[in-house]
């Protein structure tokens, strides 16, 4: 099981930037899929940003122009960069990695907050 630990959450003013930072153990360069999802209370669990070994990224519709997802394979890290922040990018975001035949890991979340 890959253990994962995000960092970088906090609170920000609408049009700020944060950069989310997820440690993976072992070689990221071995997984399949790394992403970043979010989630708010009462809804599910939705997809923000994909980066495949391969280097395919998929964005969510709202994602799309203002995040970027990118990783890191010395450093074994995953970062999601956000920019101009709305305040309804405020979730807990968690750090998602795939492998096949292993199948999912999840990190514990981290907090962000869009607010004037």
């Amino acid at each position: 099981q890959v253990q994962l630990v995000e960092s970088g959450g906090g609170l920000v003013q609408p049009g700020g930037s944060l950069r989310l930072s997820c440690a993976v153990s072992g070689s990221i360069s071995s997984l399949d899929i790394v992403g970043w999802y979010r989630q708010t209370p009462g809804k599910s669990r939705e997809m923000v940003a994909q980066l495949t070994r391969l280097g395919r990224v998929s964005y969510s519709d709202s994602a799309k122009g203002r995040f970027t997802i990118s990783r890191d394979n010395t450093e074994n890290t995953v970062h999601l960069q956000m920019n101009s922040l709305r305040p309804e990018d405020t979730a807990v975001y968690y750090c998602n990695t795939f492998t096949l035949g292993h199948g999912d890991s999840w990190g514990q979340g981290t907090q962000v907050t869009v607010s004037s």
